[in-house]
């Protein structure tokens, strides 16, 4: 039981150490990309498919 002692603060820091980066990242603009979803979509520069 003495081992929870240190292992609660330890991932209550982690846990927030990860949110603030999360935050971080969505506060500076990482996951916008209103027209690239749209544009692979609709083309085929971005195909998957192997080619013959």
């Amino acid at each position: 039981m003495d081992v929870l002692v240190y292992l609660i603060p330890i991932s209550l820091l982690l846990g927030g150490v990860g949110l603030v980066a999360f935050v971080y990242t969505v506060k500076s603009n990482q996951y916008d990309d209103p027209e690239g979803n749209s544009q692979r979509i609709l083309t085929k520069t971005y195909d998957d498919e192997p080619k013959p």
